[in-house]
Order: structure tokens, then C-alpha cells, then sequence
């Protein structure tokens, strides 16, 4: 029965079935990781900004490690750039057009210059056009020293009141069940990223285009889909503070995590377009949102505001269209 749909249209009920399942699975997984370090005794505070902060990553991970298993590292460059360009142009941009989001001033001394130096490190590494092994592990080894940083500063900028908040939004369950709903997430994550990276791969063989444009485009906006479902949600329910976090704390992660995985495995040749295009469209972005981050806390001494709103949108959404248009426009 199967050899008589045409291959793409397989390739489509593929992608639709691996993102669907990526979605949930991570939702699963995140759940049963976070009780699971809870019902040890791990600081909640820990858990927020490890576990349930980079979970939404989990699809990018799951993809990365499947794509870089197939040979297709050029894949996985592509979603861990192009994920870091939908949560910032798309994500956030379609989260500022519902709320303006409060900034912190911890997000701004702590967590943006952590970013802008992964971002840079990352780039000196893409610019030789191949990611070694030696130089995945050293991206991998600098997130638990990165995270321990963020941990211990942010320890220090908290109030009572909102670390407790953070032990509020970790699940409660009892430890056999937060063992087997751990158990399910991540095997139905490698099951749903085996799936997704099959769909991606037929469909940019029938469209004859690289990998690397299905990563920048059909994956990495759908492995954000998890980022942009939590954001609008938490903005619609006017907790909309959490999203600017969120967003950052994912970008850390997929190019210390996402992006080491195909450097490790199966270290990719790229073409130049990787840094000069898409990698300087990511550097674009970021620097974006870090000057209108700066420029709303300037502000404050005069007009006493510190948020985001729907002109830092436009922008962030007007970028992101025209990097799209100009992809497809030369693809």
C-alpha cells in the first residue's frame, strides 16, 4: 500500500508525525526529568534553569544526534542556527506582538553576555567552514561551566518570593511515575527525531536542495514549535516575564549542545554560506534584541518602563521575513 503514495507525500506525513511527536514527547520528558531531580533533593532553583529552561531544546538535540548519525551534520548545523533565529525573530517577535514582556535587569547583566559570547566562540568556530571534534567537546564542555555561572548569579538577583515561584512550576509526582514518563519522552524522542530527519532528508533530495536549507527552514521552525505553543501561552496568560528567559537560556543551549553534536559524530564541510549568511543573521539578530534590551533599560531612568513591545516586535518579526524571503529567493 505504502508503494503507491508518492515519496514526498510519505516524506510529509513524516514531518507532520515527527514534529507532533518531538512536541509531546519533550513535554513528557522535561515532566519526568524535573520530578525525578526534585524527588532527589536538586534545588528547584537548579531544576528551572537547567532541566525545565533548555527542555524545550530537547527536539533540537534529538534531531541533531539523528541527522549527524546519517551523515546529514549539515542538517544539524542548520537547525541549531536556524532554531536560534526562529526564537528570537519569530518566537519572541510574535510573543511581543501579543504583550510587552518585562525585562530584568539579571537578563542583562547574566544571560545576554553569556549568549553573545557563545555566539561569537561559536562563530570564530564556523568560520573555517568545518567543525572538528575537538572543537564540539570544547562547545560541550562549556555549558555545565556556563550553567553553573548562570545558576549561582542568579541565585544571588532572586528574591524568596520568586525562587519559590520556580519550585511552583515544577511538576509534582511520585518518583516511579516521574521514571517512566522520563523513559517514554526520551524514547519517543529518538522514535519522533528518526521520523522527522527521514521526512527532511527525502523532501530535500525530491526538491534537490542541501540538507542544510530543510534545517534552516522546515526543522528549525519546527523543533522551535515548543518555544514559540509555551511563549504565546504564557503571554495570553499575562506570564509573559518568563518568555525573554526562556528564549535565551534555549540559544545557549542549542549552540553549545546542538550545535557540538555534528562536530562530534560526524563532523560536517561546510559551505560558506553557513557563515556568511546564516551565521550572520543569527550574530544580527542577537545583537538586535541585546540593543533594545540595553535601550529600555536606559529609559527607565526617564519614563520608568522596562519592557519590550510591539515595535521591538515588528522588527524581530520584519528580520526574520526578510532572511526567509531572501533564503527561498536564492534556493
Amino acid at each position: 500500500m505504502l508503494d503507491t503514495i508518492p515519496p514526498i507525500a510519505l516524506a510529509a506525513i513524516a514531518i507532520l508525525i515527527g514534529f507532533g511527536g518531538l512536541v509531546w514527547s519533550a513535554d513528557r520528558f522535561v515532566a519526568g526529568s524535573a520530578a525525578i531531580a526534585k524527588s532527589f533533593g536538586v534545588a528547584p532553583l537548579v531544576i528551572g534553569l537547567t532541566i525545565v529552561s533548555f527542555g524545550t531544546s530537547a527536539p533540537e538535540v534529538m534531531v541533531s544526534i539523528s541527522a549527524s548519525l546519517k551523515d546529514a551534520g549539515d542538517l544539524a548545523i542548520g537547525n541549531a542556527l536556524g532554531s536560534n533565529i526562529a526564537n528570537i525573530g519569530l518566537v519572541l517577535g510574535a510573543t511581543l506582538l501579543i504583550a510587552a514582556i518585562p525585562v530584568q535587569k539579571h537578563i542583562f547583566r547574566h544571560e545576554l553576555p553569556v549568549l553573545l559570547l557563545v555566539t561569537v566562540i561559536s562563530g570564530a568556530l564556523l568560520y573555517g567552514g568545518v567543525l572538528s571534534p575537538w572543537e564540539g567537546w570544547l562547545l560541550l564542555a562549556l555549558l555545565p561551566v556556563l550553567m553553573f555561572y548562570l545558576v549561582r548569579a542568579k541565585q544571588k538577583e532572586l528574591s524568596p518570593a520568586e525562587i519559590d515561584q520556580e519550585q511552583e512550576d515544577i511538576p509534582e509526582m511520585p518518583r516511579p511515575r516521574a521514571i517512566l514518563w522520563f523513559a517514554i519522552g526520551l524514547i519517543a524522542l529518538m522514535i519522533s527525531s528518526e521520523i522527522l530527519v527521514w521526512g527532511a532528508k527525502t523532501t530535500a533530495e525530491y526538491f534537490s536542495v542541501s540538507p542544510l536549507i530543510i534545517g534552516l527552514t522546515v526543522i528549525a521552525v519546527g523543533t522551535s514549535l515548543p518555544e514559540l505553543a509555551a511563549s504565546v501561552m504564557s503571554a495570553l496568560k499575562g506570564h509573559h516575564d518568563i518568555a525573554l528567559g526562556n528564549i535565551i537560556g534555549s540559544n545557549i543551549f542549542n549552540l553549545l549542545a546542538v550545535m557540538a553534536v555534528p562536530g562530534i559524530i560526524s563532523p560536517p564541510i561546510m559551505e560558506a554560506a553557513v557563515f556568511n549568511r546564516d551565521y550572520m543573521t543569527m550574530l544580527a539578530i542577537t545583537l538586535i534584541i541585546t540593543a533594545a534590551i540595553a535601550i529600555v533599560l536606559l529609559r527607565k531612568n526617564s519614563k520608568g518602563t522596562t519592557q519590550l513591545g510591539k515595535g521591538t516586535g515588528f522588527v524581530l518579526l520584519g528580520c526574520y521575513v526578510a532572511y526567509y524571503a531572501y533564503l527561498f529567493y536564492t534556493n
